[in-house]
């Protein structure tokens, strides 16, 4: 799990466990795998939740098997982690 004050816009994260769509991109099916665990992601934004000022969400784009960087996704702390495994 990271922690907001540890990682700065720019820096990479991995995946802790597999991500799914939940919904919120439009152009992938419902429950489709963004991110497997230990993927590789760049965070490029980092804020809070407006109704929960004290859950973090991460914006961050993850790299696909060509290493190219897919489109931005929304993770919680727990979802990812600073380092490789």
């Amino acid at each position: 799990m990271v922690n907001q004050e540890s990682i700065a816009e720019g820096d990479v994260v991995y995946a802790a466990t597999a991500i799914y769509n939940d919904g919120g991109l439009e152009d992938v099916a419902e429950n489709a795998l963004l991110a497997a665990a230990g993927t590789r992601g760049v965070l490029v934004r980092k804020g809070h939740l407006e109704e929960d000022e004290t859950c973090s969400v991460f914006l961050v784009r993850f790299e696909d098997a060509e290493r190219n960087l897919g489109p931005p996704i929304g993770c919680y702390a727990e979802e990812l982690r600073a380092e490789a495994t």
